[in-house]
């Protein structure tokens, strides 16, 4: 059975950093597409940063010098670091598994979600 489970997310200040983690289990994220998405009310989700390969990493452009997707293949876990944080990165995150090598940028093109962590930043 395919299980993400995020954790990490949480409340804090402009500027401040916070970590996400996504734990997966049922498969090997290095035989898939790993990414983080985040949604806010009334909107789609958004791709954030994606991973696949050996290190191979996508980002959206407004975060792609603040973000940094990575993944550890003995714990089957990817992470998010989240740096100089803005008011408009509060959002649910979510991770998400692509079980094919190849990665999109398209929420539907993704088949298995985590339930999903808060991330609030406050001025």
């Amino acid at each position: 059975q395919v299980q993400l489970v995020e954790s990490g997310g949480g409340l804090v200040q402009a500027g401040e950093s916070l970590s996400l983690s996504c734990a997966a289990s049922g498969f090997a994220i290095n035989s898939a597409a790993m990414a983080w998405f985040r949604q806010v009310p009334g909107r789609g989700r958004e791709f954030v940063a994606g991973i696949i390969g050996i290190n191979i990493t996508r980002y959206l452009d407004s975060v792609k010098t603040r973000f940094t997707i990575s993944k550890d293949s003995a714990k089957n876990m990817v992470s998010l670091r989240m740096n100089n944080l803005k008011l408009e990165d509060t959002a649910i995150y979510y991770c998400a598994a692509r079980t094919s090598m190849v990665m999109f940028r398209s929420s539907q093109q993704y088949d298995y979600w985590g339930q999903g962590t808060q991330v609030s930043v406050s001025s």
